[in-house]
């Protein structure tokens, strides 16, 4: 596009119904690449999603929409589909207005899901009733064969033919728009093919055959969507909004930042918020997939879609419904389509040049031994019309995609949120881990075991300055200190312009000076610590505690002691891992001392005393070794989260480090680090069985139709079989657990 282009080009994003393979996301993505000022094509199976940048000067929406309904699709612009539901993967509300169109969708003529469908059984479907149609029209074509034999072989040509034309009227659509090689032009071909050679009864059982295969996996491809469409029933669709002390049941989409929310017991949180008042157990399994049931009373955080378990629970709502847990879950879960594996990637350059090549091999087999060796044209033509049955990719392109959805579905409900494809299968190759300490190894919660005071300063003083320099901060030392002070009665003194020194501490203006709250070693530099103060803190260091040194410029106020516990599960955990092949470390910018209380502990490697240049410097270290993944949750892990193979936040973690990393744990689990490497590595097996398998499967059949040994049915129930196995088999991961060690 010229930079006029870019100028004018707008983002668009649809709403795709009916696509239930790999090859209907290529048909859609080429045709609609094609049209001028389109650029930018992303087509989501599992999310039914189309999204494309446009240059409406050249090409109008209208335009682009009528491209997908030629090729027999539905298709609504997502923000219309949006305005009833939140739209989740898996499409808008059924039967809104804002999902039809006017080519019939739902009719017995066409073929593809209809949003309309979902719910229903298979026969009450449009894919059902064609179904059913053509199984009437196949019994009432024998029922003639068998009482006027005369006139059998026209009642199976008009079967075809009748049950054929919707399935002809989208392969001549799909010509029209520069795609001559799909599997309706295939089924027609072979269809219309089977009649010149006299085989009309086996020609109308195919089309039946076809259609029963339409619906196989229509269904199979539903089943993979609802395991992911079921994140958006998590949080409820009304709440009960207290507002000038009347309490109203309201929309929960319409609720905003600082608003109050009751959630009665037995309720779902309508909201992530802050609870206000009241104590009761929390449900977070739909979730986090937490079994167990947390105690949360005034001051803690809550997500959407958690349950409320015994009392009545006043909440201030904290973040919009578009920004809330469940809703970051869904966008992530929609676009990890866009990461695609480098495996799937690859299965779809294969598969473009796939159908050409099958074409070319079946038109030999045609003309070759008749032209060469006088064979009868009848037999070879037969022959070659299977092969084109049979050569339809549909099973090797949904091999992928269809095993990712599945995963990342799996994921989610535990709490392991991977963003797309790539991160699955960079995951799954990991050997090496680095692990932040604090907030990931431990419990992120230090508490002051420790104050020591320089001169003539108090330790209210130097809590009042420390406190001032830490105010507003996040940082779990920094929520440490801030709470030691509270508990002391000591308040902060009154502080501005307070600036984060990445790796060594945080400097602010306390009062009219400024004031720093720094690592020993760094205030020891800078006059901030004498020789008798550094000695000291080297004590608490060697006794596994984390010291921070309190000055202002050339005056030592203090020091602050702190410790933080491992998580009870970190041990566990590094075990896994080690079992599994894959060699942890630790990453941290504490001290020797206090990381090696702490590695040694859990039996790992450790490096310490590391500004976040250096972790990255040792990531890329490791990654000349193998496949590396990061675990971090603090601001300053952002940079190494990127640079890893696969970078993973822990879910109490920073917003910048969620945003930045590839996955993220939102259990605050270290259990389920060797977790979400074993679902990884669940599914590239699970991708490995489904290629082996539509491969296999193509190959055998190939073999047996050039000899004759199958005909134009098995021809068609291998294809479609191959599919409907494969998206079987990628459901598997549904049900798989990767907390369970094999």
């Amino acid at each position: 596009m010229t930079g006029t282009d870019v100028e004018t080009a707008t983002a668009c994003d649809w709403t795709v119904s009916g696509m239930d393979c790999g090859s209907c996301a290529t048909k859609i993505k080429d045709a609609v690449g094609r049209l001028p000022g389109v650029s930018g094509v992303e087509v989501g199976i599992m999310s039914e999603r189309l999204r494309l940048t446009l240059d409406e000067a050249q090409t109008g929406r209208d335009k682009v929409e009528k491209t997908v309904r030629a090729l027999g699709y539905g298709i609504a612009p997502r923000a219309a589909a949006a305005k009833n539901e939140f739209v989740m993967p898996g499409g808008p509300k059924a039967g809104t207005a804002a999902t039809r169109d006017e080519s019939g969708h739902g009719s017995p003529s066409h073929v593809h899901d209809d949003p309309a469908d979902r719910g229903k059984r298979w026969y009450q479907t449009g894919k059902g009733k064609l179904v059913i149609f053509t199984a009437l029209l196949l019994a009432v074509a024998w029922g003639i064969e068998l009482l006027a034999p005369q006139f059998g072989k026209w009642a199976f040509v008009a079967a075809c033919l009748i049950g054929v034309a919707p399935v002809a009227q989208r392969a001549f659509a799909a010509l029209r728009l520069g795609q001559p090689f799909t599997i309706e032009s295939l089924m027609t071909v072979a269809a219309i093919g089977a009649l010149f050679i006299d085989a009309a009864e086996e020609a109308a059982l195919v089309v039946f055959l076809f259609a029963v295969g339409e619906v196989l996996e229509g269904v199979a491809a539903g089943k993979a969507r609802d395991g992911i469409r079921a994140l958006a029933n998590l949080v409820p669709k009304t709440a009960f909004l207290e507002l000038n002390g009347v309490t109203k049941e309201v929309p929960a989409a319409s609720l905003r930042v600082g608003q109050f929310v009751l959630v009665r017991p037995g309720d779902r949180v309508p909201a992530d918020g802050e609870i206000a008042k009241g104590t009761s157990g929390i449900d977070e399994s739909p979730v986090t997939g937490e079994s167990m049931p947390k105690t949360r009373g005034p001051g803690d955080p809550v997500f959407a879609g958690s349950i409320n378990t015994e009392a009545v629970l006043r909440v201030m709502v904290t973040k919009a419904a578009e920004d809330n847990t469940i809703a970051r879950i869904i966008r992530l879960v929609e676009e990890a389509e866009e990461a695609r594996a480098p495996t799937e990637r690859f299965i779809d350059r294969f598969s473009r040049w796939y159908m050409p090549a099958i074409v070319t091999v079946a038109a030999l087999v045609v003309l070759v031994p008749p032209l060469a060796f006088a064979q009868p044209w009848d037999t070879w033509i037969y022959r070659g019309l299977a092969l084109l049955l049979i050569g339809c990719p549909c099973a090797l392109v949904i091999s992928v995609p269809a095993s990712i959805a599945s995963a990342l579905s799996t994921g989610a409900r535990r709490g392991l949120l991977m963003k797309g494809g790539a991160v699955i299968e960079a995951a799954s190759k990991v050997s090496r881990i680095a692990f932040d300490k604090t907030g990931t190894l431990t419990h992120g919660r230090p508490m002051v075991t420790d104050i020591v005071t320089f001169g003539a300063t108090t330790e209210a003083e130097l809590l009042a300055v420390a406190a001032g320099v830490e105010t507003g901060s996040s940082h779990p030392l920094a929520i440490a200190i801030l709470n030691k002070a509270t508990e002391a009665g000591v308040a902060a003194l009154p502080s501005r312009d307070a600036r984060a020194l990445m790796g060594k501490g945080v400097i602010a203006t306390v009062g009219d000076a400024a004031a720093w709250v720094t690592s020993p070693r760094h205030a020891m530099e800078n006059g901030g610590l004498d020789d008798p103060g550094l000695r000291q803190a080297t004590v608490f260091e060697e006794e596994g505690k984390t010291a921070v040194a309190v000055f202002r410029e050339k005056t030592p106020l203090g020091l602050i002691a702190m410790r933080d516990e491992p998580r009870k599960d970190a041990a566990e955990a590094v075990r896994q891992l080690k079992d599994m092949g894959v060699a942890p470390v630790i990453l941290t910018g504490d001290n020797p001392r206090t990381a090696a209380a702490i590695a040694g502990g859990l039996g790992m490697e450790f490096q310490a005393d590391m500004m976040p240049e250096d972790k990255l410097t040792a990531i890329r270290d490791m990654s000349e070794h193998g496949g590396v993944m990061m675990i971090g949750d603090g601001i300053n892990d952002a940079p190494a989260l990127k640079q890893a193979d696969v970078g993973v936040a822990m879910g109490s973690g920073t917003d910048v480090a969620l945003e930045t990393a590839d996955a993220a744990i939102l259990r605050d689990r270290v259990i389920d680090i060797p977790a979400m490497i074993r679902l990884a590595r669940a599914t590239m097996g699970n991708i490995r069985q489904n290629v082996t398998l539509a491969l296999g499967l193509k190959a055998v059949f190939l073999v047996t139709t050039v000899l004759g040994i199958t005909g134009l049915w098995i021809a068609i129930l291998a294809d479609t079989g191959a599919t409907v196995l494969v998206t079987l088999n990628a459901l598997r991961l549904l049900g798989f657990n990767p907390t369970r060690m094999s």
